[in-house]
């Protein structure tokens, strides 16, 4: 499994960007996937995943509202679109695929497919 990560860039504070990850492999619509940010000299943090079929996602609170996580099984390709981005969601965005088949976790220990990141600067 193989996981590219694009969209990333800089943006305004307010503004929006929509980040994409294309994944390889037949195992993409059987896993949930998940996003994961990491800020300088920070831990890297969970920030949404979503189920196979799409009808189940979970945000960390601070993206409530403001993120949204949506995935193309047709095109093995998981999206998450940045609305009212606020300087503290400047970050490396990684997208990741689990482990197991049908099976949830925020924990970065349970994904073991990472794509490259990509930057996101929001500035003030």
């Amino acid at each position: 499994v193989q996981l590219q990560a694009s969209g990333g860039g800089l943006v305004q504070a307010g503004g929006s960007l929509r980040l994409s990850c294309a994944a390889s492999g037949r195992s993409f619509s059987i896993c949930f996937m998940g996003w994961f940010r990491q800020a300088p000299g920070k831990e890297r943090e969970f920030v949404v995943a979503i189920s196979p079929s799409g009808g189940r996602t979970d945000y960390v609170d601070s993206v409530k509202g403001r993120f949204t996580i949506s995935r193309d099984n047709a095109k093995n390709t998981v999206y998450l679109q940045m609305n009212s981005l606020k300087p503290e969601d400047t970050a490396i965005y990684y997208c990741a695929q689990t482990r197991r088949a049908y099976s949830y976790s925020d924990s970065a220990d349970d994904y073991d497919y990472w794509g490259q990141g990509t930057q996101v600067t929001v500035s003030s």
